[in-house]
């Protein structure tokens, strides 16, 4: 069987046999698709050191001469942890100030050699670094890590520590049923197990979206002994407004539940919400609606009831936590950690 190698190797000598049967080496290299440049190198080459000469010369070993000295490596390691939100350029700059040649490509050969060329890498390395040694963390390192916290929660990725640590909730509008009008699902979804909850309704108001909470998201917790601590929403009407006077409010306020809204003009703030109405739109509005004509809402709820059961307890999720298992699976995993936390 004829390897790669030998294949390229045929085909260069091919290049130069084609030459010597034409008598003409333009239009040998026309017909292989080669340059005369190419060709006389080839030939060159063969001419020197015979057909073995046409291998291709691969470094499967680094030059170690072409490395920054071990002192200069280390210099720039250390910076990565202490500033990592200092790019290549700011780091070759700074080591310049201490005495420290050393060029931005340089510095970035080192970073990848170390797994250190992105901000999130060197964030990890600051607290590995941390934990391991106890310093106490500068304010250019505080900002940094802040600074990541606030893109995790920018793309959806948020803090959370056990089942009723914090909850994510938003509306999402289904669309027009004939004989009904408008209809809306508030959606509830909890940030560490990702258990959903879902009722539809014909408005959005600050009142159906405390009901959702009080009829199925409230009890559901209290049957398995989880608190309910906090709950994130975008800044909507039916969620914000003068808490004297905002049924929401109030009712958030009753029951000792935190209430923390997006970031202004950062709905992605709210994103494992936002991933949670994609999912149903996909796996079961679309297909429900080809299937069946509802004349009531409550004809939609049901089936919309019976797609949530298979969500939570059968259908795998991908998610942080969830890592395979279905939500209802990582919220019974997650309330072990929320009682010995409690027993603690």
């Amino acid at each position: 069987m004829i390897n790669s190698t030998e294949k390229v190797i045929s085909h260069k000598v091919g290049l130069l046999n084609l030459a010597e049967q034409l008598q003409n080496v333009s239009q040998a290299c026309k017909v292989m698709g080669f340059s005369r440049d190419t060709f006389y190198r080839y030939k060159e080459a063969v001419d020197e050191g015979g057909v073995d000469a046409l291998m291709e010369k691969t470094r499967k070993k680094p030059n170690l001469r072409n490395r920054v000295e071990p002192a200069i490596e280390e210099a720039v390691l250390k910076h990565a942890v202490a500033e990592p939100s200092h790019g290549q350029t700011r780091t070759s700059n700074e080591l310049r100030r201490k005495g420290v040649s050393v060029s931005p490509s340089g510095v970035r050969s080192i970073w990848l050699r170390h797994d250190l060329a992105c901000f999130k890498d060197r964030l990890k390395a600051l607290e590995k670094h941390v934990a391991e040694t106890g310093e106490v963390l500068t304010e250019s390192q505080v900002q940094a890590l802040e600074r990541k916290k606030e893109e995790q929660e920018a793309h959806g990725e948020i803090e959370t520590e056990h089942p009723g640590y914090l909850g994510s909730q938003d509306t999402f509008y289904v669309g027009t049923l004939k004989g009904v009008g408008r209809v809306y699902q508030h959606t509830f979804v909890d940030t560490y197990s990702k258990i959903a909850h879902a009722k539809l309704y014909t408005t959005k108001t600050p009142i159906t979206a405390a009901d959702l909470l009080n009829e199925r998201v409230l009890p559901y917790y209290e049957e398995h002994e989880l608190p309910m601590l906090r709950i994130l929403t975008d800044r909507g009407t039916e969620y914000c407004g003068k808490p004297e006077h905002h049924d929401y409010q109030l009712y958030l306020a009753l029951n000792d539940i935190d209430h923390t809204r997006t970031k202004t003009r950062h709905p992605q703030t709210n994103g494992i919400v936002e991933r949670f109405h994609k999912t149903i739109l996909n796996e079961f509005y679309q297909t429900t609606f080809r299937k069946k004509i509802y004349a009531t809402i409550e004809q939609l709820q049901s089936d919309l009831d019976e797609w949530l059961l298979y969500y939570n307890t059968e259908r795998t999720h991908q998610g942080e936590m969830c890592c395979g298992r279905t939500p209802f699976e990582t919220l019974l995993d997650g309330a072990k950690i929320w009682q010995e936390k409690k027993l603690n």
